[in-house]
């Protein structure tokens, strides 16, 4: 029931992951009408969900299901606003790490490039049992075909 990325969450923004060959982490949505703040333009909150998600599996790529990401600081910057009903590109990657944190930065793009959205945070790293009661084939948390 991943509000970002849960497929069975009626109201969520059903975002796909795709692991990039330069290490960094692309997704791909389309937000809806559940998702504007605006008229016609998507909740800044949301967007700040989307970012955060991308921004913080990023660091699965190197460390596969053993090492998630916890949101201990995010910084956004909105410079255009973001239309619903339109696929949406975001980049999340990793730009520094040690042994406890990592750091990561991202966009959003909009369908032209343009980028709408800039991010960047400190995550923690830790495993998941240290997290939650996690199943990850019930909160669907697998590689999908596209």
């Amino acid at each position: 029931m991943c509000f970002v990325c849960g497929e069975s969450n009626p109201g969520g923004v059903h975002v796909r992951f795709y692991e990039q060959e330069d290490g960094s982490l692309l997704s791909r949505f389309t937000p809806a009408e559940q998702h504007q703040g605006y008229p016609g333009r998507m909740h800044g909150g949301v967007i700040t969900a989307v970012m955060d998600e991308t921004i913080g599996r990023a660091i699965m790529i190197r460390y596969g299901e053993a090492i998630w990401g916890v949101t201990a600081e995010l910084t956004i910057r909105f410079r255009k606003p973001v239309p619903i009903g339109v696929e949406l590109t975001a980049v999340g990657r990793i730009t520094n790490e040690n042994s406890r944190l990592f750091e990561g930065s991202g966009e959003l793009y909009l369908p032209d490039g343009t980028v709408a959205v800039e991010a960047s945070g400190k995550f923690i790293k830790l495993n998941i049992e240290k997290i939650a009661d996690f199943d990850a084939e019930r909160e669907e948390w697998y590689v999908r075909p596209d």
